[in-house]
Formats: C-alpha cells, sequence, structure tokens
C-alpha cells in the first residue's frame, strides 16, 4: 500500500549561513558602526545580542530576511521572552525540528476530519499517512499544503 511521512525539518546548513551573512551585515550597516552586537547560533538556539531591544529588533529583522532568502520557513522559529538590563538587550530563538505531538495530533486530525480514505498515525517526530491510492495520498499533500498549520512541513519517504 502506498504511503509517505509528514516531517518538518530545518536545513541546518542554511540557517548557519544565514547567521553568517547577518553578522557580515552588521560588519558594514552604518547604524552599527561601534555598536557591540552579535548574532550566534549555539546547537538549536540563535542568540541575538545588542545595546537595545530596538537595536535587536533590527537584528531580527535582518536575521529573518537572510533565512527567508535562504528558503528557511521562519515559522520554524520559536521566540523566548527578551532579557533585557542596563546595558545589553538577548533574543534567545529557539530552532523547532520534527513534529511535536500537539502538531501531530492536529494534523491527524485534520486528516480524520476530512474524510480522506487513508489512515494517518503519529510516529514519533513525524507522521505517516498509508492508503489504498496514490490519488488519495495526493489529495492529503494537496489538502496540508492550504492548510494553515503552525509548523513547516515537508513529504518524504514516498511509496508505492
Amino acid at each position: 500500500m502506498p504511503s509517505f511521512d509528514i516531517t518538518s525539518e530545518l536545513d541546518r546548513h542554511e540557517v548557519m549561513n544565514a547567521v553568517d551573512q547577518t553578522n557580515r551585515e552588521l560588519e558594514n550597516r552604518f547604524d552599527f558602526k561601534g555598536v557591540k552586537t552579535s548574532v550566534k547560533l549555539d546547537g538549536d538556539e540563535i542568540t541575538l545580542a545588542a545595546p537595545s531591544d530596538f537595536q535587536v529588533q533590527q537584528l531580527d529583522e535582518i536575521l529573518r530576511n537572510k533565512l527567508t532568502k535562504r528558503q528557511v520557513d521562519i515559522r520554524s522559529l520559536k521566540y523566548e521572552e527578551m532579557d533585557k538590563n542596563l546595558s545589553e538587550a538577548r533574543q534567545v530563538i529557539k530552532l523547532q525540528q520534527g513534529i511535536d505531538s500537539a502538531n501531530a495530533k492536529k494534523i491527524t486530525k485534520l486528516i480524520k476530519d476530512q474524510k480522506f480514505k487513508v489512515q494517518a498515525s503519529i510516529q514519533g517526530d513525524q507522521v505517516r499517512v498509508v492508503g489504498k491510492k496514490r490519488d488519495d495520498l495526493q489529495a492529503v499533500m494537496a489538502f496540508l499544503d492550504e492548510a494553515k498549520l503552525e509548523i513547516p512541513v515537508q513529504y518524504g519517504n514516498f511509496r508505492e
């Protein structure tokens, strides 16, 4: 029986390139000359640091622009509370990979509510969809592309 997997993954190399491009742009921008700013990638976290919260917001805008140009979906960024003190503002952004259980349940519920002739099951951090016909699976893919999901999804491991 035909099947495919629904996953949510980031291209880590493209994220690293976007962070590097952001840092290079900061060196050349006039409004950041002589200002101690940083954009760092540590594991699954990006840390933005600048003297004021306004400058952190500008860093975030530059980073989002660079990520978008590199085809990294910004829906996979989860923002934590901004830390502010007298000398520095800091924003931590978590990179979300994989489908968490709440979103997996939401995806399977969406598929079941549409009454497609397929079975959707949660397997770890992905959702497997199995059906009798390839056309049914393609209809599920088209439906999920149109649905307003909180996370970016990719389809893989398509088998006949």
